[in-house]
């Protein structure tokens, strides 16, 4: 009898401590803190829509020209930080899950 209590009191204590580690892995599992909100009057499509229009312009090789530490104008300059903003924005709102 004191064996079966004994051995339902570690069962109980051991799935309480593996319980104990799952509080928060639903929400924020490994540091994510979850999809941002876009800004006002934005919405996915419609900044997939902006990324598609710079993508016909070849804005990202800009993009890739400007990481690599080639030179760009004013104009190139800013279609390409446009174009990282955007994309920040369409990734950070989770936008293509």
């Amino acid at each position: 009898m004191r064996m079966r209590a004994l051995a339902g009191l570690i069962s109980v204590v051991v799935l309480a401590s593996s319980l104990q580690g799952c509080g928060g892995a639903g929400a924020g599992a490994g540091g994510d803190p979850g999809a941002k909100s876009l800004p006002l009057g934005q919405s996915c499509q419609t900044i997939r829509g902006e990324l598609n229009k710079l993508d016909s312009r070849g804005v990202p090789s800009l993009v890739e020209k400007a990481s690599n530490g080639g030179k760009l104008n004013p104009g190139q300059k800013a279609d390409a930080d446009n174009y990282n903003r955007l994309l920040g924005q369409y990734l950070g709102a989770r936008c293509h899950v």
